[in-house]
């Protein structure tokens, strides 16, 4: 693996995986159900975007916002009493983005047995400057074997998302081209 922080390509030193690494914790309230009265997953997801967007700030020393959310997945249903903890930490990062892989883990409030896995996603953000233009971030320093094993799987992730965005936009200009509109 090539150490980006080390790379000629980076002017902006690097920071480690710990550095930005967040936990959010929240309690869930009959206000955060949906219809089949466990948390509605929305709930979730913003619990999830605020995570992220805390590290992505972090690491970035300045404001960053949500590019994309990929592979949200929710393993297990959210309940109301269960304190949720949303652990979030930058995977990977580019020029201007980082993927942020965020784990959701929910235990009952008034119980002291271990908290399961209920949900995980992996968040792309930009880092902006006032004018709302991509700015540099620090690129990422992978500290553990976990931290090293994120930041390999986080740029597979970003191949597929660049090759899917490829082809779609090459569809779009064959059918274009077709006559059919879009």
């Amino acid at each position: 693996m090539t150490d980006q922080a080390t790379g000629p390509e980076s002017d902006v030193p690097g920071k480690p995986t710990s550095a930005s690494r967040t936990t959010l914790s929240h309690i869930m309230t009959h206000a955060d159900t949906n219809l089949l009265g466990t948390v509605h997953g929305g709930v979730i997801m913003k619990l999830v975007d605020d995570a992220a967007g805390a590290v992505a700030g972090r690491h970035s020393g300045g404001p960053a916002v949500t590019a994309s959310m990929d592979e949200m997945a929710f393993l297990e249903p959210v309940r109301v009493g269960d304190l949720v903890h949303v652990k979030a930490q930058v995977n990977w990062t580019g020029r201007s983005s980082m993927e942020v892989g965020v784990r959701v883990l929910a235990e009952r409030w008034n119980e002291s047995t271990p908290a399961t896995q209920v949900g995980s996603a992996y968040l792309v953000f930009a880092a902006v400057d006032a004018d709302g233009k991509p700015r540099p971030v620090p690129p990422v320093v992978p500290e553990t074997e976990k931290d090293r094993r994120r930041y390999q799987e986080a740029q597979i992730r970003r191949t597929h998302r660049l090759a899917r965005r490829r082809a779609i936009k090459e569809l779009r200009e064959r059918r274009t081209a077709d006559g059919y509109p879009d």
